[in-house]
This record gives structure tokens, C-alpha cells and sequence, in this order.
């Protein structure tokens, strides 16, 4: 057995011991979170772990490959975002199954990787619902995160935004929403305008899922002012 297996078991190990069936249970029942395999430990257990461990990626990968919800909620702490590469995003990207691993992985590591802002729009063309989802909660958090990226990007992605707003699945029009929301976080306020622009447009339009981000989209980018 290798020092990462057994860093791998001795994580899950911790992981395990401090889940809660009752939260366990609450992750589908309150929180819509579906998993094959979940412990139910709460998100400041894992954070603890992770301070731990520290930056590792080779262990970010082993704990990927578990499958268990928390493993995977501990890889997109310890995951080092320089060496993340665009086969492997498309391949986690493959294996979302729930919201809160899609946005935990984009809002923690994919987001500050450099094949992100190819992603984007290449996961906006998939059909799966939490893949679709994932291109929309990289582009929110790279919205938030990315100081680094020119403003006048993500004004060039609004068109995907409104591609995807016709999306009527709950998670993916939820994530569309959010990214938009996120652009009040931009420093240029032309790149806050423009989301206010689209969102009203979709908020008037006919089309229900459309109207829905729209209006959703407009309660955070408003509160914003």
C-alpha cells in the first residue's frame, strides 16, 4: 500500500467517524443532495481535515476516486488548482451526480485553474443536468474569485448565460442564475450592467424557465446597487 492509500484511508476514516446518520438522512431530505455514499459529515469536519492535510494533489485524486460525497467535498480542498489538467476536469466533470459536489469543486478549485475559461463554454454545450450545471457554477465563482481575468470576459460569456436560461431543470436554471448574480461581484460596473440588462430581458420574457432566472437574477444583482 502506498503513503497516499494510506493517507486516503486514514481521511475517510476521520470522515466516517465524524458523520451523523441524522445529517446523513437531512442531505437528500432537506437539502436535495442525492449520494450513493455518504457518511453525513458536515462541512466544518471536513474544512478540519483538510487543514491537515494540506495541498496535495495526487491525494486529491485518490480521494476523488472513493466516490464517497465527503472524499470528494475533501478533494476540492486539497487539490492543487496549477496542476489540475483539462482531461481531468472533464472527467470529474463526467461524475457529478449532486449540486453540492458540482459547485464545491468549481467554487473551490476548478475556478482558478487555467483551462477554466475554456470550460465554460465547452461544459454549457453538455446535456447532463449537474454538467451543464458545473459550466454555470465555474462561471460564478470565477465571476468572484478570477480578479486576475479582464472584466470585458465575462461580458463575452453572457451569451451562454442566455443560451442556457431556456434550460427548465431545476439545477441547471438555478446555476444560471447564480452566475449571473455573480457579476455584481465584477470591479467595472459595465459588466454589472450588462447582467442587469439580460436579466430583465429574460425576467419580460414568455418563456417560463427564462422568466424564472431572469427575476431570480435580478433579486441579487439589485441587491447589489
Amino acid at each position: 500500500m502506498s503513503a497516499v492509500d494510506d493517507r486516503v484511508g486514514e481521511a475517510l476514516r476521520t470522515l466516517e467517524a465524524g458523520g451523523s446518520t441524522r445529517f446523513r438522512e437531512d442531505l437528500e431530505r432537506r437539502y436535495g443532495i442525492v449520494t450513493k455514499h455518504a457518511y453525513g459529515t458536515r462541512m466544518a469536519g471536513i474544512k478540519s481535515v483538510a487543514k491537515r492535510l494540506g495541498r496535495d494533489h495526487e491525494l486529491a485524486r485518490a480521494l476523488w476516486s472513493t466516490g464517497v460525497y465527503e472524499a470528494r467535498l475533501l478533494a476540492s480542498l486539497v487539490g492543487e488548482p496549477a496542476r489540475v489538467t483539462p482531461d481531468e476536469m472533464d472527467a470529474w466533470c463526467a461524475d457529478f451526480d449532486n449540486w453540492a459536489v458540482t459547485d464545491t469543486i468549481c467554487f473551490n478549485l476548478y475556478d482558478r485553474t487555467g483551462p477554466a475559461t475554456v470550460k465554460v463554454a465547452e461544459w454549457a454545450r453538455l446535456e447532463g443536468e449537474f454538467q451543464r450545471r458545473a459550466a454555470f457554477s465555474l462561471l460564478a465563482a470565477m465571476a468572484i474569485h478570477r480578479k486576475d481575468l479582464p472584466d470585458e470576459w465575462f461580458v463575452r460569456q453572457l451569451p451562454l448565460v442566455d443560451a442556457a436560461a431556456t434550460d427548465s431543470r431545476n439545477f441547471v436554471k438555478k446555476g444560471v442564475s447564480w452566475a449571473l448574480r455573480s457579476y455584481a461581484r465584477r470591479r467595472d460596473p459595465k459588466v454589472r450592467l450588462a447582467a442587469m440588462d439580460l436579466a430583465r430581458r429574460l425576467a419580460e420574457s414568455d418563456d417560463r424557465a427564462r422568466r424564472w432566472v431572469g427575476k431570480d437574477a435580478l433579486k441579487g444583482l439589485a441587491a447589489r446597487e
